[in-house]
Parts: structure tokens; C-alpha cells; sequence
């Protein structure tokens, strides 16, 4: 144990021995010698207070408390020290938590009076009033690192002044009864919607015939045959035909009643019950008790007044016994005669040691004289009110008493109310106002500053004499339009709380910006203020530095992917020029066999380079879809046979196939690619054989399978490639998706497979997800969002490559800058029988577009020359010629030029590098479709 242990923990109170001997291992505040000295200084406050305190230390609020605040814990005393506060209140701290936001973030303190918390100390939710201020601690740096709770439980003192205020209200109600009838009424009307104690009260006097269910009206045969056997009281359990009780203020309706007799003086029997539905959040105890009986005096009293019979003086003794308040009857000379049991609970003394004596043997010395002066006022008629003074208890301290009396047959007949607490707690709030470092202003809604707290003069050097009086508009140094305004919205009757920044003229001519919480009420505003001018400046530097941190990191990956994409790039291009180079040499030579074998192996190099320029794409995720229905059940079985021969005869393949496969919108090609490669990544991993497993399935992601899966809730389909080889390690699951990360040999593989596949499911709205242990296989699942659209899936079949384009003379415009692709396109279109025009820039195939020639289709790439990229030609096309076909091409990917992936109608794109039978397929296949549906493109302006 350091030297620093007496420190933290000072005096000999319970609490003090408790966290002496705590042990601080498992808290992730460490041993209290490492405690921040900001903590230590509020502990050894909180410690040697005699007020109820508690206080929160760190994110946890880590909670810590004196002796004083251990009856309000309960059984959770002591367990909760060291605890998160979340915890140990977890039942209320949904009640709390704004509060707490507001401390911890903004600094703000807050106050709250008898706030009702439904506490679970002693085994059940107990209803619970507690008046107390939440106060921010601030830790080394200035910023909040705990809050401080200064506490007064007030459960005793709301409940009897909400039965004495319920008493005195139904006195009254009773008595404007005129009948018995009139009793019940009363007695019905009184409890209900706002009734804590009872939600619900029902009177049944055996004179009359029947008794009505409180809850619908109805007949009811109440349970009071035991007071009919004399009983004073009976709980009874509420159910089956009473289930349907009224719930009062409570979500819950009573599970029992209290069934007290209603007795008069001289009756031998009980002249009729009091049913009383109980509170659910409160056990029946002898206060309650007392209380049902109260209000059953109450109404025998009114039946009795009534009959002719009083019983006014035995409520007003019952009402004696139970108030909170102190109570007293004393002569004009001051000598006390009666004092009610309150007078012993707040000061200590016994009845016969104050009954007989003086009130100057028990006031204050320093009090006497004004307490002198308010007595001779009482002698001559005057009543008082509000007086205080302080009364000496047998403890030898004095407690603050606020008196109310009236002069009444040659006496003073009084009543006191304890407020010592209230003043300390105010003299806490003039302290926090004083200590706090938030500036702290109080003003007009026209602006005019009537208080500020020292923090004001600190920050900013004007003094309390140069400030209030001003406008707060005066000390206003930048955008003073902007404050103007919301000092006229905070002026309006409705304005809510207002968040803001303003910049701020110090005395010494400089400028600090304050974070501002503006709170309007009772027509003033209350202000907090925040200087933020450090963290200003400092945010400022720090993004200046992240930026070009950001330009770093930015040159380091163009720098790897530049090696990656060169090394294999210079290996396909090889190939290509290699076979281009033997095919002149062996033409030269008339060797015309080996020419088909050049041929073939330079289109092999180039479509691999195409593929790896996908993949690319895939990875930034900006590659150009084409999204169609799919059924993935459908795309799976048609790859079945692929995948068998791919993975060879040591690998055993099961598809297990989702009955009832929602459809989805995704490219089918990207995805049988993706299919394809995880198929191949799971070969791989099982060397010496194994099972493979495809897997489709509908899932429903809730909040928080779809928070796990950074997905938006909803509906997706899952597919799924299982193995069981080798399994990854969390660092390579970590980096799976990286670009050119493989864990495959040099020259193996390119690292691309699993980052194409990645970008490509993003870009579909979807995600990836990799579930595996080494040694125990990898799952790696795809989720694709359902499709809920009317699109019909569109079933691919492979075809034959056919170069017969199937022209009847269609106009087909083509524009393209590089005259090698638009001359390929020409010739094969013109070939197949179409009539072409060709245009290498957009102006120059607008002005073809905007002329009365007939156009069936346009094909334009993407990115052309002339101040007018494809996309804005085709738009400026469809101006007079609404239904015109449009077929983009493009050798990288623009979507923000052709719409992010999703285009128009009548409107497709292919990506270069393409086959002569893939361009002929498309305008073949587009051209067809308009004639299916009877819709031609358009001829002419005058005919769009």
C-alpha cells in the first residue's frame, strides 16, 4: 500500500474502510497511487461530506460513494463500488442518461427535484423521489472526466405531503356529500388517474344494495367478508374478474388491495369497506396502513357528519401523528404545550422535554430577537408565514426550520417545515457557480446581461460592473447578424434550446471563439459558454497535417499498385508482341500452319489483360455494371459442371440450394466470376483433397446482424463456398481483401481475385464477410440485396460466335476518338448490313443527331474530345429524339457519366476490349428489341 492510499481515502467513515480494502486489480482505473489527482481531490471531498454524494469517474463513470449515500444503495451496498454507473442503476439509467450527456459532454450541470425513479435497492421496482445535481469534474487538460452527484432522497417527504395534500382533498370533496350515495361518488372520483398510492378506490356500504366495478361499472361482488367478521383490515389478490382494474398513473394495475373497515362510534359492526387498489411499486407497510385508515376515518367521519355524528377531531389527531412536519402549540408567552411525534424524528427531543419549556430554551442564540418580534406579531393578530429560524437539536446541532402560524384561541398554533438541506443545497449551487470554469451568463431575451460568474472576467477580463447592463450583442466580435438572429429566435414564446459558436472581444482587444448552450425559460436565457479557441486552432493544425498525411499515403499506394499492375501487364503485352512478331516472321516465311497457334495464344495474353483490368475496376469499385434479375440457384447449377472440372476429382462438390431463392439485381457475369475464383481459393486450401460446399439461403438481417455485417436492414440472399482445408489466420483474414496480397508462391497468383470480388459485391450494394479457423476450413459468404422490382430475370444461353450481323439497312451512328476502334466498328457493322456514319468527336456527332437523317442506334465511348463526353451527347440526342438506342463504350470507368452503374432505358454498355461477335450480338439484340415491341427508333426530329 503506497503513502497515497490516507489520501485518497480520509477519516474513519464505513466507506473509507470499505475502499481500503477493496481490491483494484480488475478496475481499468488501476490502483488508486495512479489515480489522476483530479479524482483523488473529489474523493477525499465526497469522504468526509455528511450530504448523501456520490461521483463518476471516466468513460464507465466508475462510481464511488460516501457513508451517507449507502441507505439509498440497498442491497447494493457495497457491490457497486468501482462499478459503471450503467450498471449499478441500470434500472433508471435510461431515466438519466440525457443528464449524464449533458455533463460529459458539454460540462453542463444540471438540477433535478424529487425526480420520480422506480429504484430496484431492495429486490423489486420501488417508487422513489430524489432531489439532486449532477456537476462535471474536470480532469488534467481541462476536458470532463467525471461528474459528481450531490443527493437527497425525498421518497418520505413527497409521499406524506401527497397524502396529506390527498386527505385534505378529499375532505373537501366529502364534504359536499349530501348522502351516502354522495360519499361513494366522492370516494370514487378521487382516486384514479392520479393516484400513486391507490389508482383505485371503491366504497361499499353494507346498508346499500350493491357495489360497482371502479373499472367498467358494472356489479361487483367484492371480497369483504372478513370485515363483515369484524376485520379491521384484509389484503386480497386482484385477478380473474377484477383483472381489468384501472391502472391509475401506473403502467401496471395493482396486484392486491387493502380492504379496510369503515367504522363509526357506537356501531358494534363495521358500517361498510373500503377497497383500495395498492401501488405496485410499493410494499404494504404500516405507513400505508395508517394512511387507508386515514382516509377510511375520512369517510366515516363524512358518513357520520351525515348521521349527525362528528368524528372531525380523530382525523385531525391521525393527521397529527402522521405529518412530516413539525407541529406545535405554545402560549404567547412562548411556553410549549402540545408537539406532534415530527418534533422528536427532526430534533431529537422526547415530548416531555420540550411539552412545559420555552421556544427561546431551543432557538438559535443569533435567532432569538427576530423570533421575539414575530411572536408579538402572532399576539396581535397577525398571522405568519415563511419565518425561519434555527431550533437546537439534542445532538447539539441546529437544524433550519420554516414556520407558518396562526393566533387561535389564546394560543399559536404552528407548523415547520425542515429545510436545512434546501439551503445547503442552494449555498452548493452559489459555490458551483463561483468554482465553475464554464462561463456562465444570465440575460434578457432582448439580450441585456443581468449576472455573469467569475469564469466571465477570467476568460475574457471584463468585470461584473463592466458587463451587466450591456447587451451581450455588445461583446460580439464576428458574424453579429447571425447572433442577432438567434437572439430573436430565442426571444419567441415556443423557442427550444439553442447550440452555437461565436467569436467573443476580450477586454485586451483579442478574440476567443466559446461553444455556446443557450436555455430560454420563464423569459430569460440562461447561458453557458465553452472557450474552444485552443481547440480551435489546434483542429485546424491537425487537419492541415492529416491532409497532407492523406497526400502521402495516397503516393505510397499509387506507388504499389503501380509495380503491381506493371509486373503483370508487361507479362501479358509480352505475350501479345512475342506471337504478333513470330506471326509476321512465319507469314514472311510462308509458313502459314503455325499461324492459327500464334494467333490464338496473342488473344489469350490480351483477354487475360482485359480480365485484369476488371479486376481493378472491381477493386475501386467503380467499374461499369450491368445488373439484371437473377436467380442464383440458376447461376450456380449452370456453373456446376465448370467448377468440377476446375477443381479436378479430389475435390467432392455439394450445392445445397435455398428452396424458394429470392431474386436479386447484380451483374451475372461479375458474379459467376466471383463464384468462380472463390471456388478456385478453395481448391487451393485443400491440396490433398477434400469437400467443397456452395450454399444459397434468404436471409432477414435485423439491426444487428446487419450492424455486424455493415449492411442496412433488410432482405438479401447469401451465398456461401465452404472448405475444409486449411483455414486462414486472423492477420491474412485481415488482409484478404488488400490488393496484390496473396498468400499463394511468387508468380501464383496476382492478389487481385479477392479485392475484385470485394469491390464488385460493394458496388452491388452488397457485402463480403470471411468466417474460417486454422486447421478447421473458410466460409466465405456474399450477401446481395433481394430485388423487388418487376424485372423479369433474363436467362443467358451460351451461343456460337456469330459474325452474320442480321443488318437490313438500320442507320447506325458511331462516334469514337480513336480511329482504329471506330474504324473496326464501321467496317463489321457495315459488313453485316447496316448503313454507318461515323463522327470522332461529340460536336460532331450532335450535329448528326440534331439533322432530319434517320438513326436507329447510337454507339459512343464514353470519354471523347471536343468539350462533350459520350454521356452528354447521348443526353443532347434524346432532347428531339426521345427513344433513340444508345450503346456506350469504354475502356475504364466513368459512372458519374453514365449514371453510376444504373442507365436509362434503351440504354447499354460494353467495355473494351470486346470481341467483333460481342459488338454485332449487341446491336443485333438491341435493334431486334425495338422491333419486338413495335417501337422504331426515331426517324427525324419531326418524328422522335
Amino acid at each position: 500500500m503506497t503513502n497515497d492510499w490516507p489520501d485518497v481515502f480520509p477519516g474513519d467513515s464505513q466507506m473509507s474502510a470499505i475502499m481500503r480494502a477493496h481490491d483494484w486489480k480488475a478496475s481499468n482505473l488501476g490502483p488508486p497511487d495512479r489515480w489522476p489527482e483530479e479524482l483523488k481531490a473529489s474523493l477525499r471531498l465526497m469522504l468526509l461530506s455528511r450530504f448523501e454524494m456520490w461521483l463518476g469517474w471516466g468513460e464507465d463513470l466508475n462510481f464511488f460513494y460516501n457513508d451517507a449515500y449507502i441507505p439509498t444503495l440497498g442491497f447494493k451496498h457495497p457491490t457497486a463500488l468501482g462499478r459503471p454507473m450503467s450498471q449499478v442503476w441500470k434500472e433508471v439509467f435510461e431515466d438519466v442518461k440525457d443528464r449524464i450527456v449533458s455533463v460529459m459532454r458539454d460540462g453542463v450541470a444540471t438540477w433535478d427535484e424529487q425526480l420520480l425513479l422506480l429504484l430496484e435497492r431492495n429486490g423489486y421496482p420501488e417508487e422513489t423521489y430524489h432531489t439532486f445535481s449532477y456537476s462535471p469534474l474536470m480532469g488534467r487538460g481541462g476536458a470532463v472526466e467525471g461528474l459528481m452527484c450531490v443527493v437527497r432522497e425525498e421518497t418520505d417527504r413527497v409521499i406524506s405531503e401527497r397524502r396529506i395534500k390527498q386527505l385534505n382533498d378529499l375532505a373537501a370533496a366529502l364534504l359536499r356529500s349530501k348522502s351516502r350515495s354522495d360519499v361513494i361518488e366522492a370516494v370514487r372520483g378521487h382516486f384514479g388517474s392520479e393516484s400513486r398510492d391507490f389508482p383505485f378506490a371503491n366504497l361499499q356500504l353494507f346498508d346499500l344494495p350493491e357495489s360497482l366495478d371502479p373499472g367498467t361499472g358494472d356489479a361487483a361482488d367484492w371480497p369483504v367478508a372478513a370485515i363483515q367478521r369484524g376485520e379491521k383490515q384484509a389484503v386480497e389478490a386482484l385477478g380473474g374478474a377484477f383483472s381489468k382494474l384501472p391502472t391509475g398513473p401506473w403502467e401496471i394495475p395493482p396486484r392486491d388491495a387493502l380492504i379496510v373497515a369503515i367504522e363509526q362510534p357506537g356501531e358494534a359492526q363495521a358500517v361498510g369497506a373500503l377497497v383500495l387498489g395498492l401501488n405496485p411499486y410499493r410494499l404494504l407497510d404500516e405507513a400505508t396502513r395508517d394512511f387507508a385508515n386515514l382516509i377510511a376515518a375520512q369517510i366515516a367521519g363524512a358518513l357520520a357528519t351525515i348521521d349527525a355524528v362528528s368524528a372531525q377531531r380523530r382525523d385531525r389527531d391521525r393527521l397529527w401523528s402522521l405529518s412530516q412536519d413539525l407541529m406545535l402549540v405554545c402560549d404567547f408567552d412562548g411556553v410549549i404545550r402540545l408537539v406532534n411525534p415530527s418534533a422528536t424524528r427532526l430534533l431529537g427531543w422526547r415530548e416531555d422535554e420540550m411539552v412545559g419549556q420555552v421556544l427561546a430554551d431551543f432557538v438559535h442564540p443569533d435567532d432569538l430577537s427576530a423570533t421575539a418580534k414575530e411572536v408579538e406579531k402572532l399576539a396581535q393578530g397577525v398571522t405568519t408565514l415563511l419565518f425561519e429560524n434555527r431550533y437546537r437539536c439534542q445532538d447539539g446541532s441546529y437544524r433550519l426550520l420554516d414556520w407558518n402560524a396562526v393566533p387561535d384561541a389564546g394560543r399559536i398554533h404552528a407548523v415547520a417545515r425542515d429545510i436545512t438541506r434546501e439551503r445547503q443545497l442552494a449555498r452548493d449551487r452559489k459555490r458551483i457557480w463561483a468554482l465553475s470554469p464554464i462561463v456562465k451568463v444570465v440575460a434578457t431575451t432582448q439580450g441585456i446581461i443581468n449576472a455573469v460568474n467569475p469564469s466571465w472576467t477570467k476568460t475574457l477580463g471584463w468585470s461584473e460592473a463592466d458587463t451587466v447592463g450591456r447587451n451581450i450583442l455588445e461583446f460580439v466580435a464576428q458574424e453579429q447578424e447571425a447572433a442577432q438572429q438567434r437572439l430573436a429566435k430565442l426571444s419567441e414564446s415556443n423557442a427550444a434550446v439553442v447550440e452555437s459558436q461565436s467569436v467573443f472581444r476580450a477586454k485586451d482587444g483579442s478574440h476567443r471563439r466559446f461553444a455556446w448552450t443557450t436555455v430560454p425559460e420563464a423569459g430569460m436565457l440562461y447561458l453557458f459558454g465553452r472557450d474552444i479557441t485552443a481547440e480551435t486552432e489546434a483542429a485546424d493544425a491537425l487537419i492541415a497535417t492529416e491532409e497532407a498525411l492523406r497526400q502521402s499515403q495516397k503516393m505510397e499506394a499509387v506507388g504499389q499498385l503501380t509495380g503491381g499492375i506493371a509486373h503483370d501487364f508487361n507479362n501479358l503485352l509480352a505475350g501479345v508482341l512475342g506471337n504478333l512478331e513470330l506471326l509476321e516472321l512465319r507469314i514472311s516465311q510462308g509458313r502459314m500452319e503455325a499461324i492459327g497457334r500464334h494467333l490464338e495464344t496473342a488473344q489469350g495474353a490480351a483477354k487475360r489483360a482485359a480480365a485484369l483490368t476488371q479486376r481493378l475496376l472491381a477493386f475501386s469499385r467503380r467499374q461499369t455494371l450491368d445488373p439484371t434479375a437473377v436467380n442464383i440457384n440458376r447461376l450456380v447449377s449452370g456453373l456446376e459442371d465448370l467448377i468440377r472440372r476446375t477443381v479436378g476429382p479430389s475435390i467432392e462438390i455439394e450445392v445445397v440450394g435455398s428452396g424458394g431463392l429470392w431474386m436479386t439485381l447484380v451483374d451475372r457475369y461479375q458474379l459467376e466470376n466471383a463464384l468462380l475464383n472463390l471456388c478456385i481459393n478453395a481448391r487451393d486450401a485443400m491440396p490433398d483433397g477434400g469437400r467443397l460446399t456452395i450454399e444459397t439461403a434468404n436471409k432477414w438481417l435485423d439491426n444487428r446482424m446487419a450492424r455486424e455485417r455493415e449492411l442496412p436492414p433488410g432482405q438479401y440472399v447469401s451465398l456461401c463456398v465452404s472448405d475444409t482445408g486449411t483455414g486462414m489466420t486472423p492477420d491474412v483474414i485481415a488482409r484478404a481483401f488488400d490488393p496484390f496480397f496473396t498468400t499463394k508462391p511468387l508468380g501464383e497468383g496476382t492478389g487481385l481475385g479477392l479485392s475484385m470480388i470485394y469491390g464488385f459485391v460493394r458496388q452491388s450494394g452488397g457485402q463480403v464477410r470471411i468466417y474460417s479457423e486454422v486447421g478447421g476450413g473458410t466460409t466465405m459468404c456474399l450477401y446481395i440485396p433481394r430485388h423487388m422490382g418487376p424485372v423479369t430475370e433474363i436467362e443467358q444461353e451460351l451461343r456460337p460466335t456469330q459474325l452474320d450481323a442480321g443488318g437490313h439497312g438500320e442507320t447506325v451512328l458511331v462516334i469514337d476518338d480513336e480511329a482504329s476502334v471506330r474504324s473496326l466498328i464501321v467496317d463489321v457493322l457495315a459488313d453485316g448490313g447496316y448503313h454507318v456514319i461515323e463522327a470522332a468527336d461529340g460536336p460532331s456527332g450532335l450535329k448528326v443527331l440534331q439533322s432530319d437523317l434517320r438513326i436507329d442506334l447510337l454507339i459512343t465511348d464514353v470519354g471523347l474530345p471536343g468539350g462533350m463526353n459520350g454521356r452528354q451527347v447521348a443526353d443532347a440526342g434524346r432532347v428531339g429524339r426521345p427513344k433513340l438506342k444508345i450503346l456506350f463504350i469504354t475502356g475504364y470507368a466513368e459512372n458519374a457519366i453514365i449514371g453510376n452503374g444504373l442507365l436509362e432505358h434503351d440504354m447499354h454498355v460494353i467495355t473494351k476490349p470486346f470481341g467483333i461477335e460481342a459488338i454485332v450480338s449487341k446491336v443485333r439484340e438491341m435493334i431486334d428489341e425495338g422491333d419486338k415491341l413495335g417501337n422504331r427508333s426515331a426517324t427525324g426530329q419531326s418524328d422522335p
